[in-house]
C-alpha cells in the first residue's frame, strides 16, 4: 500500500505556489467566510482550483487552510489572488457589538428570575 506524501511546508514548494511573495493580504481574517464565483478553468494553478472546488459553499480561511494543509500566509495571498480576478468572494465578520448595543445586565437578571420562576 502506497502512503500518499504528506506537505511539510517545505519553503520552496511555498516559494513556488505564492510565486515568491511573502506578503500577505490583511483583509482576510480567520474567520472571512470566501465563496467561489465561478468553477475552475484548464491551466489554473492547482491550490486555486482547489480552494474554488471547496468554496462552492461559504468556508472560513482557516478552514481551507487546513484543507489545503497550507499556512494562514500562503492561503491569503492565493485567496488575494483569486479575489483580485473576480473569482471568489469574501464575506468579512461583522464589527464586534458595542459594549452599549448590548442588553443591561439588571435586564438579563430580571429575565433570568422570570425563567427560573417558571
Amino acid at each position: 500500500m502506497m502512503r500518499k506524501p504528506v506537505d511539510t511546508g517545505d519553503p520552496d514548494r511555498l516559494y513556488t505556489v505564492t510565486a515568491g511573495r511573502s506578503r500577505a493580504d490583511d483583509s482576510f481574517d480567520l474567520v472571512t467566510l470566501i465563496v467561489s464565483e465561478c468553477r475552475p478553468t484548464a491551466g489554473m494553478q492547482s491550490e486555486h482550483a482547489r480552494i474554488l472546488e471547496l468554496c462552492e459553499h461559504p468556508t472560513a480561511v482557516v478552514e481551507i487552510a487546513a484543507e489545503l494543509k497550507l499556512p494562514i500566509t500562503v492561503v491569503r495571498i492565493l485567496l488575494g489572488d483569486l479575489l483580485d480576478t473576480g473569482r471568489i468572494t469574501a464575506r468579512r465578520p461583522r464589527a464586534a457589538q458595542s459594549v452599549a448595543s448590548l442588553p443591561d445586565s439588571a435586564l438579563l437578571k430580571e429575565v433570568l428570575h422570570g425563567l427560573r420562576n417558571l
